[in-house]
């Protein structure tokens, strides 16, 4: 093979997908998933798992010695659907069926304090390599390309303008019943993009793709072409 994206030895069965907010990560991951018949992991149910068990446990967000204990005593771990009722993975801590608690409202609201530490991040990015491992995984995040995932097989980096992740925020919103307002969504994720912009950029074997002007279908076809045919140079911008 002469692209250097699989010229690699020890090359694990698996698809990473990074991106900025809002540019389509999730639906990308979940449908390509199930098309391959691999299980669908968004890394971020971790980070959920772990505030979730923080709140339960009065361990203090703000205290990042205590919730990297934390994070390395918690077994936390991401399977494909055990359960007929609409998830698309099961997330168990300890043992214990936590998918649908991960949606608490309170987790919600403090999941960025608890990221934000970079000893949770560590922590959290062995283990999500852990289950990367295991091969048969579209993995969906931040920097799992490029540091979690360096040898997955396919990687991807997926972009769209920000009025285009805008307005997908928007409908995402008014789906869920949710207040929303186009301005402020547009504002929220102009500022992610500034702080993620020296931190979170593509490997360098990375193909680029454009959400933007293209259906979940579309987007699927692409990424399984490429996959299937990884020494193709008609590779999608």
């Amino acid at each position: 093979m002469t692209d250097g994206r699989h010229a690699r030895m020890n090359v694990i069965p698996a698809i990473t997908i990074d991106g900025p907010a809002g540019s389509g990560k999730s639906t990308l991951g979940e449908r390509l998933a199930r098309a391959l018949g691999w299980l669908y992991f968004d890394t971020g149910v971790m980070y959920r798992a772990l505030t979730l068990a923080a709140i339960e446990r009065a361990v203090a967000l703000d205290d990042p010695v205590a919730l990297e204990h934390l994070a390395e005593a918690l077994v936390i771990d991401v399977r494909p659907p055990e359960v007929a009722d609409g998830r698309q993975y099961t997330v168990c801590a300890d043992g214990i069926d936590v998918t649908w608690s991960l949606r608490r409202s309170d987790v919600e609201q403090r999941i960025s304090h608890v990221a934000a530490h970079p000893e949770v991040r560590r922590v959290m990015r062995a283990r999500q390599r852990q289950i990367g491992l295991r091969g048969r995984v579209v993995m969906v995040g931040r920097d799992i390309g490029s540091v979690v995932m360096p040898d997955a097989a396919l990687k991807i980096y997926l972009v769209a303008s920000i009025d285009e992740r805008a307005r997908r925020r928007l409908q995402e919103r008014i789906a869920r019943g949710q207040p929303a307002e186009l301005a402020a969504i547009r504002d929220d994720i102009a500022r992610r993009d500034e702080l993620d912009r020296h931190v979170m950029q593509p490997a360098h074997d990375a193909v680029q793709l454009s959400s933007e002007g293209c259906s979940p279908d579309e987007l699927v076809d692409r990424v399984m072409h490429l996959f299937s045919h990884p020494t193709s140079s008609a590779v999608p911008s």
